[in-house]
């Protein structure tokens, strides 16, 4: 990821993004652009290599603030966070804020879905209801903290299935999309039901 100068950046019209993630970025700044003119969204990777905070809170919110709060202590910009997982009624909610690290190695796909398989295997089809949920949090230059919520709903398959996504895109049916699991979607399909894009737009709400 390229660098930035943020000596040559205007602290009026900057917003950093905790993450490294190009997509992430495009996504939250197509959604918030339009009511915060004249301001240039920033991955954090772009403005230099900062330590990761650690992540202890008890709920996603709690985590989205840990995240901009350290962003905007590392850059002095104002910063836009977000934290997600998933929610599974019949695991008591499980993984949750867990959802990366379920399985002890954070972002290990295949064992955190070998294992939400084995956790869901007894479980009848009318109780495997389940939603992402994510927690979109933008921490102002003044320190004022503006949260969204939003979720996506659907139910926990039996098997893998398509290709795209990550996490645990291959077993989330959405109930947005029936037949065809998360990642089964096309990107942009996916952007528009997402939790990631209702917290976003809750966040929009609120700035509008």
């Amino acid at each position: 990821m390229a660098k930035v100068d943020i000596a040559t950046l205007d602290p009026a019209k900057t917003v950093v993004v905790a993450t490294g993630n190009a997509h992430k970025v495009t996504e939250i700044e197509a959604i918030l652009a339009p009511l915060m003119p004249g301001v240039s969204f920033y991955a954090l990777g772009e403005l230099g290599d900062f330590p990761d905070p650690v992540e202890n809170g008890d709920t996603f919110t709690q985590n989205a603030i840990i995240k901009a709060e350290a962003a905007l202590e590392q850059t002095g910009f104002a910063a836009v966070a977000d934290d997600s997982g998933l929610v599974v009624d019949a695991l008591s909610g499980e993984p949750g804020i867990m959802s990366a690290r379920w399985t002890g190695v954070h972002g290990d796909d295949q064992r955190n879905n070998e294992k939400l398989m084995r956790e869901m295997e007894n479980v009848p089809e009318e109780e495997r209801t389940a939603r992402f949920h994510s927690s979109v949090v933008l921490i102002q230059a003044d320190g004022t903290v503006i949260c969204g919520e939003g979720d996506c709903e659907g139910t926990i398959g039996r098997e893998p299935r398509g290709t795209n996504g990550f996490g645990y895109d291959p077993l989330f049916w959405p109930t947005d999309t029936p037949g065809r699991t998360m990642a089964e979607l096309e990107p942009a399909e996916k952007n528009a039901i997402s939790h990631r894009a209702h917290a976003l737009a809750d966040l929009a709400r609120q700035l509008a």
